[in-house]
């Protein structure tokens, strides 16, 4: 039998994470021991308290049913708290917040609940890939701009060209960036609510990596700059170790949110009740975010410390869990991520050409550099900083 795979589903290329795990999965089978640097996924185990507050829920929630699609009111009523103690932002519960199935979901399903066929969205590249996939399964079209080191890693609002800006409907950002690393000064959120609503466009912030900062000023959301045609992505995988879990938050401006529910009740359902439930249980506590945040701090010094007695000069990021490391020695950054690959090191990267798409001006900001992901033991960082050396020799 023959059948057709979608137009649409053989425009996308590969998903470089997955590129990536089969060429670690090579070398393990071989039975080299990979130091993975190239996946955002935190090795440590998710906290106790959280682990234990999702045993308690399967109990708790035994004949529960269906959960809601938008989230339980206890869920979004914690959410709220959170809002308004972290980013000083008052949200209503019953209209402004729902909960999501982490926040990939969220990202590359939103498109279908503002677009039509031909608008357009305003892209980071490089950026995280749901933000252009998603638009082209609502059949939208992308305008990617880059991330540039000279622009400090942020959008250049004068290079959005006029015709771009009229067929435009969202425009994407996220800070602490991944994967560069960069926050965003408030002046760049007051510029970023001002361009989005002279532009008649929705402002969507991935906010993904908002808590895990290494300065003392904390990451910023979005909401704190402004309402109207603004929406915030949050996740709890990064900020409390629960990748596995599936389950964030979107937020903003109610007009939008109603949008979305109605979208997601026509896709999939709700976050699992116990999962709400120890999804509550973190976002009430913030000494295991700390801890995570001094955890990060230490990998990303090792590694620095590493690049810098071997001779790489690197910026150390302000935040994320990545570094985001220029190739040396005129390497390309495949061509690097490939020598670290090498079995007597050992040590896998993502290029940053993988991670970076063209961007609209013919450009791949991406290539050039690779991302670390600080997310293995401490231990194996330790390694991994002992081998960096060797890895130029």
């Amino acid at each position: 039998m023959e059948f057709p795979i979608s137009n649409r589903l053989n425009r996308l290329g590969g998903y470089a994470f997955d590129e990536l795990g089969n060429k670690v999965k090579e070398l393990e089978e071989q039975g080299v021991k990979v130091i993975d640097f190239g996946v955002g996924d935190p090795r440590y185990p998710t906290p106790e308290f959280i682990r234990k507050a999702a045993q308690a829920g399967i109990d708790h929630y035994a004949t529960a049913g269906y959960p809601s699609y938008a989230g339980s009111k206890q869920f979004r009523t914690v959410v709220a708290q959170w809002m308004q103690q972290r980013f000083n932002v008052s949200l209503n519960p019953d209209t402004e917040i729902m909960a999501t199935i982490g926040s990939k979901e969220a990202i590359f399903n939103f498109p279908e609940a503002v677009l039509n066929p031909g608008d357009m969205v305003l892209a980071p590249t490089p950026g995280y890939p749901p933000y252009r996939t998603g638009a082209a399964f609502a059949e939208g079209s992308v305008y990617l701009y880059p991330l540039l080191p000279e622009n400090a890693y942020l959008p250049d609002w004068s290079s959005f060209p006029p015709d771009v800006l009229e067929k435009a409907r969202i425009l994407w950002i996220s800070y602490p960036n991944s994967p560069t690393g960069v926050m965003a000064p408030d002046s760049f959120y007051r510029e970023a609510v001002a361009f989005a609503s002279q532009h008649n466009l929705i402002l969507a912030s991935d906010e993904a990596y908002s808590e895990l900062y290494f300065s003392k000023t904390p990451a910023r959301s979005a909401l704190e700059f402004g309402r109207d045609g603004v929406v915030v992505f949050q996740s709890l995988s990064k900020r409390s170790a629960m990748t596995g879990y599936r389950v964030g938050f979107l937020c903003g401006d109610q007009r939008i949110v109603t949008a979305v529910r109605k979208l997601k009740t026509n896709i999939d359902s709700g976050v699992p009740d116990f999962i709400q439930g120890a999804a509550m249980a973190a976002l009430n506590d913030e000494e295991h975010v700390h801890e995570a945040r001094q955890d990060y701090r230490r990998k990303r010094d090792l590694i620095i410390n590493a690049f810098k007695e071997a001779g790489i000069e690197v910026t150390p990021p302000e935040g994320t869990i990545y570094i985001w490391q220029k190739a040396p020695n005129g390497l390309t950054d495949v061509e690097w991520a490939h020598r670290l690959l090498d079995p007597s090191i050992a040590i896998a990267v993502m290029p940053g050409s993988w991670l970076g798409s063209t961007a609209s001006d013919g450009s791949n900001p991406g290539a050039g550099f690779v991302r670390w992901a600080l997310c293995p033991m401490m231990e194996d960082v330790e390694l991994a900083a002992g081998r960096i050396k060797s890895a130029l020799s």
